[in-house]
């Protein structure tokens, strides 16, 4: 029997989806996992990257301080952060996902709104608008199929990265995989990958779906 027979066979035994560590839990924790740290990055990096954005300085800047973060292997992290005080578990994991989530979300909305054309941006400001009413109404909405594209980028990765949160004894699919490993069980191992490839085109299709809709929302100043 290949390895992928011995993947089906597990996928479709209904006794590894319920109960304690079954699929239907380690999903609901994967799925826990990636929206909470993506929620915590966008709530740290787009106000930052809108207002760089907007004020047009210090954003380039911003910039390369978050992407040094994906030079740093997020495994790396998560051992230095399962050391710490705040020790194993899915503290450390959640950190660890942000830190890895913030750069794309950063890096699109800042280029997002400096893409703006700045004759729409002056034009608004002519109307009488004031700096908060100009981002708001004018670049925002301009900016937004960007901004959205980093959310989705930093999505795709989260899914993927969160795998390794069974490392730190964090939750998620990767225990899948990890008690796969431990088992010798090949089948179990590549199930709990395909299970991951399956939840990150999911995300993937979700945003991509959002970012069709916001483009084609008409903009109202």
């Amino acid at each position: 029997m290949s390895v992928f027979d011995q993947a089906w066979d597990w996928l479709t035994d209904g006794a590894n989806w319920s109960g304690e560590g079954g699929v239907w839990q380690r999903l609901g924790e994967h799925v826990a996992l990636t929206a909470g740290s993506v929620a915590i990055a966008a709530v740290i990096a787009l106000p930052v990257a809108l207002w760089l954005g907007h004020i047009g300085k210090g954003g380039a800047l911003a910039v390369n301080i978050s992407n040094i973060g994906r030079a740093v292997p997020t495994f790396a992290v998560l051992a230095l952060l399962g050391l710490s005080r705040l020790g194993m578990g899915t503290v450390s994991t959640v950190v660890a996902l942000v830190l890895f989530a913030i750069p794309p979300m950063l890096t699109n909305a800042y280029v997002g709104m400096r893409g703006v054309d700045r004759d729409l941006v002056e034009a608004s400001a002519g109307m009488g608008m004031t700096g908060f009413q100009t981002l708001r109404r004018v670049e925002l909405p301009l900016a937004l199929p960007l901004v959205v594209t980093g959310m989705r980028t930093s999505a795709v990765q989260v899914v993927a990265t969160a795998t390794l949160a069974a490392l730190v004894a964090g939750g998620g699919l990767g225990r899948i995989v990890t008690a796969g490993f431990q088992l010798q069980d090949q089948g179990q191992v590549v199930a709990g990958a395909f299970l991951v490839a399956v939840l990150a085109l999911l995300v993937e299709g979700a945003f991509t779906l959002v970012q069709w809709a916001v483009a084609r929302t008409p903009r109202q100043n």
